[in-house]
């Protein structure tokens, strides 16, 4: 059995002259948690963009199961068990948190519009499992409590936490968060620990990209470090940590030679 549930091969994405993403290779290994880090700018959100196929590869190859992601549409690769998160927070505000939950898991409905119109009994059937199973993710993290709220009314760093249910309303084996804990307060951000750490025993891959060096220090089985759209390091957090190239591109040149690691 293929150990990497992820496997990229020089991927690269260009805008025009810009090379967002040049030549990344790396692959992520099942049940793992993955960080990647790097300055802004650094294209960590472009290849999150490409893995979920919200944007197309210039280059190079994506393989999730050992099946080729490239030319496939995010919902496409959503369904078959590789979701996402967002940097900026999307929830549907006029919506309670269960119905959030449910609009994740539509995708694996078998019934229609017109069967749901109709109220025939295999819709009404599967909208009542859906509720069981979106209330089954809320619990998972830790927002059952705020289930028929509306979304709109939960503070920031649950709106993001609503963010990721919705993402396990599909059964994910893999997951990527995109920044889950910019803009949290410190007890916010042991809450999200708590819950990455959950969603790895339950089996489930995590893709963290993160600019929290704490958060990212204190839970990743590994690193890679992007600097201007290429991999400059990857190993464990303490490798990583002690990397040359990594400190002088968050320090700058001059303080990394001042520390005599350049």
């Amino acid at each position: 059995m293929n150990p990497y549930i992820l496997e990229v091969r020089k991927l690269c994405k260009q805008f025009g002259g810009i090379v967002a993403v040049h030549e990344v290779t790396f692959e992520v290994a099942r049940g793992e948690i993955f960080a990647i880090i790097g300055p802004n700018g650094a294209g960590k959100t472009t290849l999150f963009n490409l893995i979920s196929g919200a944007l197309p590869a210039s280059s190079g190859e994506m393989r999730y199961k050992g099946e080729l992601l490239n030319g496939m549409l995010p919902h496409q690769i959503a369904a078959r068990g590789l979701t996402r998160t967002f940097q900026t927070v999307q929830v549907f505000g006029n919506m309670t948190v269960l119905e959030n939950v449910m609009v994740g898991r539509h995708i694996k409905t078998r019934y229609g519009l017109l069967d749901a119109a109709l109220r025939l009994p295999t819709a009404r059937a599967e909208e009542k499992q859906l509720r069981v199973d979106a209330r089954a993710r809320l619990e998972l993290v830790g927002l059952a409590h705020r289930a028929n709220d509306a979304a709109a009314a939960l503070p920031f760093g649950q709106q993001r936490v609503l963010e990721a249910a919705r993402a396990l309303a599909l059964d994910p084996e893999l997951i990527m968060l995109d920044e889950p804990g910019a803009g949290l307060t410190r007890g916010e951000l042991e809450e999200l620990d708590r819950l990455i750490q959950r969603l790895q025993k339950q089996g489930i891959t995590v893709i963290l990209v993160e600019h929290n060096m704490e958060l990212v220090m204190g839970i990743a089985d590994r690193v890679m470090v992007l600097e201007f759209g290429e991999k400059i390091a990857e190993g464990t957090p303490l490798q990583v940590q002690q990397n040359a190239r990594v400190i002088a591109a968050y320090l700058g040149a001059d303080a990394s030679a001042a520390m005599g690691l350049g």
